[in-house]
């Protein structure tokens, strides 16, 4: 898919309301459950993730992987060679864009993923920093972490470690990486202004924010914004375009740029929620009515040199 090209939104990062069929095991959420604090949001989406690195794992052919149906997830890596990336990477990619691509990564620097997942961005940043770099992968997921960890072996990959712990308290020095990366993610959570200064922190002068991430055009309404499985199916967590561009600017970073790369229909999304007997349908079209977006963007800043 081309960048700007209108799509339909089928379920989310991983499976969204789909969660039985297309990530493995039984669904974690339902429509009913409405969102309580931020740990029951991390438990939900938790358990959400390590259902897709099972099914993996298990050798499930599942759309939450690349070569899948979701719309979100597909065709994102379309430039990658056979063998580039273990095959078990390619398959457990649940983002929204390819940040590797973005981020213009440069022998020598350290990177850091942000929610790495079964690891194919912090392998393929890996490649990009060449052996004098180096490729962090953050994940608080075991099962995730597990899977990383197998493709990094059979890539053979010296350069590259993977910490649990989670985006909100990211386990590394302040002045520690050249770049942060991360591949819708950061909708996920439930304190995306900690997640912001983390990331700040952990820049060096002069280092870059370069993510791909579910942006909202648009203020969503509210009984979206409650909805859990909207929540983690990438949608209700979406921070709305000017409230990124205020959350990153209060964080420090400058020469602030998101370019949208897909616009998901609202009305077909309305459609697939009623389909899958889970999101506010009416929710989803009072947005779509109101003039509202959802979009794929490629999120860019840069923390100051001095």
């Amino acid at each position: 898919m081309t960048a700007n090209e209108t799509v339909k939104m089928a379920s989310g990062c991983c499976g969204g309301a789909a969660a039985t069929s297309c990530c493995g095991g039984s669904a974690v959420a339902t429509a009913t459950v409405p969102i309580g604090d931020e740990t029951e949001l991390r438990e939900v989406v938790r358990q959400r993730y390590a259902a897709a690195a099972i099914a993996v794992t298990d050798g499930a052919a599942s759309c939450c992987g690349a070569g899948g149906s979701d719309p979100i997830t597909r065709d994102l890596y379309d430039e990658l060679v056979p063998g580039e990336v273990p095959a078990a990477a390619l398959l457990a990619s649940l983002g929204c864009g390819n940040p590797t691509a973005l981020a213009d990564l440069r022998p020598g620097e350290t990177v850091l993923d942000l929610g790495s997942g079964g690891g194919i961005d912090v392998l393929l940043s890996a490649k990009r920093v060449g052996p004098t770099g180096f490729a962090y992968g953050l994940d608080m997921t075991d099962e995730m972490l597990a899977l990383a960890e197998q493709n990094k072996i059979e890539a053979g990959a010296s350069n590259v470690s993977f910490l649990k712990g989670e985006i909100e308290e990211i386990p590394l020095p302040e002045h520690s990486v050249d770049v942060v990366i991360s591949n819708c993610v950061i909708n996920l959570s439930g304190d995306k202004d900690k997640v912001l200064r983390e990331a700040f922190r952990v820049l060096r002068p002069g280092g870059r924010f370069a993510v791909s991430d579910v942006v909202a055009q648009g203020e969503l309404p509210a009984d979206l914004r409650k909805d859990m499985e909207a929540w983690v199916g990438c949608v209700a967590g979406a921070l709305e375009e000017g409230e990124y561009r205020r959350l990153l600017t209060g964080a420090g970073f400058d020469e602030i740029d998101i370019e949208v790369t897909r616009v998901y229909d609202a009305a077909e999304m309305a459609e697939t929620a009623g389909e899958n007997g889970e999101w506010d349908v009416a929710a989803h079209r009072r947005f779509d009515a109101a003039g509202g977006r959802l979009v794929s963007a490629f999120v860019r800043a840069v923390k100051p040199a001095s």
